[in-house]
């Protein structure tokens, strides 16, 4: 049975559905997680990398020579600096590193491939700041996670220097939305479904196809990609996303953990204030990209 905590956070959900809308949409994803705090000692500056807005995290002992390029989850429709501030705080201060979280431009108005354009434009960014590609990893959630993945064969297939790593939670790489967990997942799910994934797609891909690698980056080819790690629940409509994405590094020799959370629901890291596993998956996230980094351990 879940425990105490997660059941507070699906009665959380339950109580603020999702609205009809999108400007509603948006400004609810901002409402329920924008007041959460910062990590201690943690300060936000504002900054364009390169005409994509964005923001700065750092926590006083950070090492600032590494960074975490951070890519927000909300199915490239709606969320937010704002909305993902706080977590990427505590990633980052979990990492002990600096990051900068992108507002990259979202669907309808500015559908695919506005996205990877301000990621990439993001990553560009931080080498022109002096970090050099062993020192940064691309991160993100959900469409973000998927953002990420695209972001990385990217700039594999333009023949850039990748960087140390891509860290995915929850992501959404399919936009067929062909896995096998929409359906086996449904009724556990509190937070996404087929259909709502099937909308904001057609938002996002605005005719285009996708199966195109650059949208859906789980039919691309993933050979020569820097270490991975996903994390995903065992509650979400898409964890078929993240096991087969984890399955076809493993068979293109790419270094791959897959990090699989009992009961928790789609990016339940968002809820790390309240929710033990969600500030165990940061930590281990933290350890992870020190890893890469190549950072000691804390």
């Amino acid at each position: 049975m879940p425990d105490a905590e997660i059941r507070a956070i699906r009665a959380i959900l339950a109580a603020s559905p999702r609205p009809p809308d999108l400007p509603s949409r948006r400004a609810r994803l901002d409402a329920v997680f924008g007041n959460f705090p910062l990590a201690p000692g943690a300060v936000a500056e504002a900054a364009d990398a390169d005409g994509v807005p964005a923001e700065w995290t750092s926590v006083p002992a950070a090492d600032t020579s590494r960074a975490m390029l951070y890519l927000h989850g909300g199915g490239y429709v709606s969320g937010s600096i704002a909305s993902h501030r706080s977590m990427v705080s505590h990633l980052g201060a979990a990492a002990g590193i600096r990051t900068l979280a992108l507002d990259y431009r979202r669907a309808p108005e500015a559908p695919f491939p506005a996205a990877c354009e301000d990621s990439l434009a993001g990553y560009r960014f931080l080498l022109r700041q002096g970090y050099t590609p062993d020192r940064i990893v691309i991160a993100g959630d959900s469409a973000g996670g998927g953002l990420t993945m695209a972001t990385l064969m990217a700039l594999r297939d333009a023949g850039e220097t990748l960087p140390a790593g891509g860290f995915c939670i929850s992501p959404w790489v399919d936009l067929m939305n062909s896995g096998e967990s929409m359906a086996g997942k449904a009724e556990i799910d509190p937070m996404i479904g087929k259909a709502y994934l099937d909308e904001i797609a057609a938002q996002y891909l605005n005719g285009a196809d996708a199966e195109v690698p650059r949208a859906s980056p789980l039919y691309g080819s993933l050979t020569g990609l820097p270490p991975l790690l996903v994390q995903v629940g065992t509650a979400e409509t898409l964890l078929d996303d993240s096991t087969r994405l984890a399955a076809r590094a493993a068979a293109a020799d790419v270094r791959v953990t897959l990090s699989v959370y009992p009961e928790m629901i789609h990016v339940w890291h968002l809820f790390h204030a309240n929710l033990a596993p969600a500030r165990a998956a940061i930590a281990e996230a933290g350890a992870w990209m020190r890893w890469v980094l190549g950072l000691p351990p804390y």
